[in-house]
């Protein structure tokens, strides 16, 4: 990752953000039952962890405990779920995206699932998070899987710092590396790093 985006990773995320927006704009109805490459996961529940991760994200910035957060929202109308992750993106940023605030919010020490970190760091997770779960609903329902590949290689790069190949499971909460395709593109291999792979 640049200096820049490891001093505010803000504009990275609002990126990975937009993409997974787009995705969750572009399923159709009929779709929210399909399986995703998260085996206990269909579209409708991953769409409904997607938006919790936001949650997340503004209940930190608040300095609540994220574990009073839920990891999944409740249901959404079937026509109703990109207004829901909409709104949420739109209450956080009320949050992490207040200037006068940002330095403080940056710099403060959280307490994430992961683990205690800066802020910036729950920020580039959240944003790991984002990519590799967009990742998951475009394969389950026909769309682009890939997002801005610069931005991907560079959460790749860092993901691959942070979380090694092993071990995972248990408190790690991740599959092994898949080994990627030939062809896949940078947002692919980070899902495949994060253990996902295609069905």
């Amino acid at each position: 990752m640049t200096t820049s985006e490891l001093t505010d990773p803000r504009p990275l995320y609002a990126g990975a953000l937009s993409w997974a927006q787009d995705i969750v704009r572009g399923i159709r109805s009929d779709q929210l039952g399909e399986p995703t490459p998260c085996p206990e996961f269909d579209v409708r529940t991953l769409l409904a962890h997607l938006v919790a991760t936001v949650d997340r994200a503004t209940a930190l910035g608040k300095g609540m405990d994220w574990a009073l957060t839920p990891s999944f929202v409740p249901a959404a109308p079937d026509d109703g779920w990109s207004r829901v992750y909409g709104d949420a993106i739109a209450a956080m940023w009320a949050v992490w995206g207040d200037e006068a605030d940002s330095g403080r919010l940056l710099d403060r020490v959280v307490t994430a699932p992961f683990g205690t970190v800066p802020g910036r760091a729950a920020l580039v997770s959240w944003t790991r998070e984002t990519l590799v779960h967009g990742w998951d609903l475009a394969v389950a329902t026909g769309q682009d899987v890939e997002a801005d590949p610069e931005a991907a290689r560079a959460v790749l790069a860092m993901t691959e710092r942070v979380l090694p190949a092993e071990p995972r499971g248990g408190h790690i909460p991740f599959a092994s590396p898949v080994p990627p395709r030939a062809d896949a593109g940078p947002t692919e291999r980070l899902a495949n790093w994060c253990g996902h792979r295609r069905p």
